[in-house]
């Protein structure tokens, strides 16, 4: 679980209601709905984030 972090709207959120809240730590990055902040997130360790990322850019 990820505590102490400073969550902020993703960069690859448009402006549309469909949007996700990311906040990093030295390890993980968590992932959340922003239209539901207290239904959960997922923690993602950040060397996957980074692997997704970069997978979904090249697909792009």
């Amino acid at each position: 679980m990820i505590t102490q972090v400073t969550w902020r709207k993703s960069s690859y959120s448009s402006d549309q209601a469909n949007c996700v809240e990311v906040a990093t730590s030295s390890t993980t990055v968590g992932v959340r709905d922003t239209k539901d902040r207290e239904g959960g997130h997922l923690t993602i360790p950040t060397s996957a984030w980074t692997a997704f990322l970069n997978s979904a850019a090249r697909t792009s």
